[in-house]
């Protein structure tokens, strides 16, 4: 399937995102959980401006029945860009496998998996585009 580049606006979010995310884990470092870097994460979405959701839950459709149980996002920036946070200490195949389908399932394009217990926050950033 051939699909559209990223938009601009997309990719500025995007880059503010990965900002946030160094900003946290400069001030932080690893070794917390997942929530504490999910709130911290967010506030310094809020300093950029950049509305989000935490925790959305997002309805299954199958066999045509709607069931409300099931896929939850982490964060989601600007209802565009769904930002999987981990906190830990290796990073499972499957997590990214989570992050694609949450895409598909959404019809979002880009996403992040951010893990933050990693020395350097640039080994744990992943940006997974559909």
């Amino acid at each position: 399937m051939n699909y559209a580049p990223i938009s601009d606006r997309e990719e500025r979010i995007a880059k503010s995102i990965v900002d946030a995310a160094y900003a946290v884990h400069s001030a932080l470092g690893p070794g917390l959980l997942e929530n504490i870097y999910e709130v911290c994460f967010c506030h310094e979405l809020t300093k950029r401006d950049l509305s989000y959701r935490r925790q959305v839950v997002v309805p299954i459709v199958y066999d045509g029945i709607t069931f409300d149980e099931g896929l939850r996002l982490d964060v989601l920036v600007e209802e565009l860009i769904i930002c999987e946070l981990k906190a830990v200490a290796a990073m499972n195949p499957v997590f990214t496998a989570q992050l694609l389908t949450q895409l598909k399932l959404t019809g979002k394009r880009l996403g992040f998996l951010i893990n933050f217990n990693v020395p350097l926050i640039k080994r744990g950033i992943k940006r997974i585009v559909l």
